[in-house]
Parts: C-alpha cells; structure tokens; sequence
C-alpha cells in the first residue's frame, strides 16, 4: 500500500505531509473529484478526523485514507479556538480575520501558553486508527514571518524564538504537532507493511 488518500482541499497541508510521507504518494479530494466541503459536526478533533476519513471511504469508495484535524488551544481562553480554529472568526475560515480574534481576546492577558493538537485518523482496509501529535508554546502580541499558513504567524514552539510563519517548511516538519502525527502513521504503516 504506497497510494492513499489524504482527506483534504488544503494544498499547503498536502505539500507539507508529502514532505514527511517519502515513500507514499498522497492523493488528495481534488485528485478523486471531491470538491463539497466534508462535514465536521463534531466537538473534538478525533470525531472530526475520523468523520472525513469515513465520509471520503463511504462517497467515493477508497479502501486507505487518512483525515487529519487540527486545532490551536489557548490556556487562557480555556482552551479556545480548539475545534473551531479554522472557522473561529466566521465561516469564511480567513487566517487574517481569525488572528485578529485572537489577538482581541488575549488582549494584554500574560498567559500566552497555547498548544496546537493534531489527531490525524486512518482507515486502513475497513479498520480505523487514530494517532495525536501536540506541541506546546506560547502566542505573540503581533504576527511575524510569511511562511507556513494559519496561525503560524503569531504561534512561537516552545524552545524557540521565532514564530512557525518564521521558520522554513523543513524546520517546522521536523517539530510540528502535524509531523509528529504523521510520523505515528508513518511508523505505524512501515508496521503493517512488513
């Protein structure tokens, strides 16, 4: 099994676990003819991620396919934007707009400790499995760096300096709660593949 289906529209997103899947081919909603926008009713990353990998595995008759959700958790907003952190300012899901909430509500608030969760859920030959990557740090007064997508310009990693929107796709792969839960489905797939 070297081809499987990454339940997602975001083209940053797809390059960014390529990247970190050297060895599979990742086919996207794109590739399949998926363009409606997969539901996500549910209140945690996990029910999300395994909603899209099911939705994906029922409509459009993939065997392996693999959801990713994930969400920024603010200490001091109890635990907010979370599940909506794409969404949290509308749904029109801008970045801009959403940092800007952000921001507002964290106001001059000292406690800028956050954490981003990612719960990437597969479905392997009809079985499901789900793997979390976290990474904790702190959220910046005011946005800094171009790169990366999101909240990375105001997100600082814990033992950094500088925002992920700073750092060059190869530096945040090798930190970021995405790869660290990519790498569990990586190494969980060299697993089953043996």
């Amino acid at each position: 099994m070297k081809k499987i289906v990454f339940a997602t529209g975001n083209p940053h997103k797809v390059e960014e676990i390529q990247a970190i899947l050297k060895g599979y081919e990742l086919t996207s909603l794109a590739d399949i003819g998926c363009h409606e926008d997969i539901p996500e009713t549910n209140p945690t990353l996990k029910e999300n991620a395994l909603q899209k990998a099911r939705y994906v595995v029922e409509n459009y008759g993939v065997k392996n396919c693999f959801a990713e959700d994930t969400g920024l958790e603010v200490d001091a907003l109890n635990g907010e934007p979370g599940v909506y952190s794409a969404r949290y300012a509308g749904p029109e899901k801008s970045s801009d707009t959403n940092i800007h909430k952000l921001l507002t509500k964290l106001a001059d608030n000292p406690n800028r400790a956050a954490q981003f969760r990612t719960v990437v859920a597969l479905i392997l030959e009809g079985k499901e499995y789900t793997f979390e990557g976290i990474i904790r740090g702190t959220i910046q007064t005011k946005k800094s760096g171009f790169g990366g997508f999101g909240y990375d310009p105001v997100f600082v990693p814990e033992g950094e300096t500088r925002s992920f929107a700073e750092m060059s796709a190869t530096e945040k792969n090798k930190i970021s709660h995405r790869a660290r839960a990519i790498l569990l489905l990586k190494l969980f797939l060299v697993k089953e593949n043996k």
